[in-house]
């Protein structure tokens, strides 16, 4: 089965301009896509969550950092091949078959709106800085469904808004997030970072855990390749975009995070609630760094959920175009979103939020959340799968002679990579990853089974 492409109509009858996605995100809209779903908020809390660990957590990040990379080329190369919406469901799915995309656009899927949903909630706490709310849940589960749905409007509006959105929304948090990272370089005390290794563990055991926790910090690579349908000339822009995307972000991470472990001291910072407003307070002194910093968070968060609601749109709708996903979700709107997609995230985000402040400490909720790297990467795993199979395969219009064993070498990496990071996980989250990836097995049957029974009279 070949992957529909962008002018192909979702349905028949209907107007192909309608029916699919306006290729309006040039390499900047592309690159800050990138950067938009990559940098969340979980940049203003890791500093304080890897400190246990002690500095070798900055190695980890190094390491994650390379593999992220790795990633964003492997995307650049698939996209040349598939340049359409859907990617990491399109690749899978064209080298193995449609049980091998499902499985892809199923995972990315779940671990999507389970991820809009923690990054809303992930609000609160900073507009509780700037807007004192005195523990009121109510009060909390409005700003966070106000979270959840202003990006979902944005979204409706269509992919030119998404595009402005992401550039402004990134531009506000890249650069003062570089600026603290970059002069507070100047203030560094040595003193400060602590002992190399923390943790008491080995130091591979200390580096395979902190990496853990750092996992989620660079999902969000793929986001140009999902969204390939939407970029001019994908072939060229996506892995240009995904490659500049990644680097940036992971910039902004270690500066940061170098940053903020020489400004604050170790058990201080392992304490922290607020590490960056720390250590803007260690610069400048006084206490306005934690509302700079919470207004930084803040529009960091929206413009994150703001791609991050598209691509969980637009994974859906390339698998429902093939039958794999219900016909509903291949509906696209005027602006070029696939508007039922969108509607489907914000409800399921808004019921998790409900969960959040009405269920106990131990909720399905806080057990989707602990699953979703892995839910993430098996996407990661399958298209590096696929790159590897055409690599195998060795036809003449899918491998380029001159850049075989530079493809082989990076397709390798990424499997390896992607490999690594489900491990890492760890086995309760890759226990009940697999249970939840299962159990959107009956959902394919339901569909392929239907589909072979309206095709069996003709």
């Amino acid at each position: 089965m070949t992957a529909p492409s962008s002018t192909e109509a979702a349905e028949p009858g209907t107007d192909p301009a309608a029916a699919s996605p306006r290729r309006t995100f040039g390499v900047v809209a592309a690159t800050a896509l990138v950067m938009g779903n990559i940098i969340g908020g979980g940049i203003f809390a890791l500093p304080a969550t890897v400190a246990p660990y002690g500095g070798i957590s900055l190695l980890a990040f190094a390491v994650l950092s390379v593999g992220a990379v790795l990633l964003a080329l492997l995307f650049g190369k698939l996209a040349r091949r598939s340049p359409v919406t859907g990617g990491l469901y399109v690749y899978p799915r064209d080298a193995f078959g449609p049980f091998a995309g499902f499985l892809s656009a199923w995972s990315y899927w779940t671990m999507c709106w389970v991820s809009i949903a923690a990054l809303a909630v992930a609000v609160v706490g900073y507009v509780d800085v700037l807007i004192p709310l005195h523990g009121d849940h109510t009060l909390e589960a409005l700003v966070a469904l106000a979270a959840l749905w202003l990006p979902a409007a944005a979204n409706f509006a269509g992919t030119r808004w998404v595009g402005t959105v992401q550039v402004v929304s990134t531009v506000l948090k890249f650069v003062p997030l570089l600026l603290v990272a970059t002069i507070g370089l100047f203030f560094v005390d040595t003193d400060n970072f602590g002992p190399f290794n923390a943790s008491g563990d080995s130091v591979p055991g200390a580096l395979a855990a902190s990496a853990a926790l750092l996992l989620y910090s660079f999902l969000g690579v793929e986001s140009a390749a999902v969204s390939a349908g939407e970029v001019r000339d994908p072939e060229r822009t996506v892995g240009r975009a995904s490659v500049l995307g990644t680097l940036g972000s992971a910039l902004v991470y270690i500066l940061g995070i170098v940053a903020v472990f020489g400004l604050v001291p170790h058990d201080q910072l392992v304490d922290s609630g607020a590490p960056f407003a720390d250590a803007v307070n260690a610069i400048a002194g006084g206490t306005w760094g934690g509302t700079a910093i919470a207004l930084v968070a803040v529009a960091s968060i929206t413009g994150c959920l703001n791609g991050w609601i598209l691509l969980a749109a637009q994974m859906p709708y390339a698998a429902a175009r093939d039958g794999l996903f219900p016909a509903p979700f291949a509906r696209v709107g005027k602006g070029g979103v696939p508007g039922f997609g969108v509607w489907a995230v914000a409800v399921l985000g808004t019921l998790l939020i409900a969960l959040n402040y009405t269920a106990g400490p131990d909720t399905t909720f806080r057990v989707l959340v602990l699953i979703t790297t892995f839910t993430g990467c098996v996407p990661y795993l399958l298209s590096a799968a696929a790159q590897l199979y055409w690599l195998a395969k060795g036809t003449r219009e899918q491998v380029r002679p001159a850049g075989l064993v530079r493809d082989l070498i990076v397709a390798a990496l990424s499997f390896a990579f992607s490999f690594w990071l489900i491990a890492g996980a760890g086995y309760a989250a890759v226990y009940q990853g697999v249970l939840f990836l299962f159990a959107g097995i009956p959902v394919y049957v339901w569909l392929r089974g239907r589909g072979a029974t309206e095709e069996a009279p003709a």
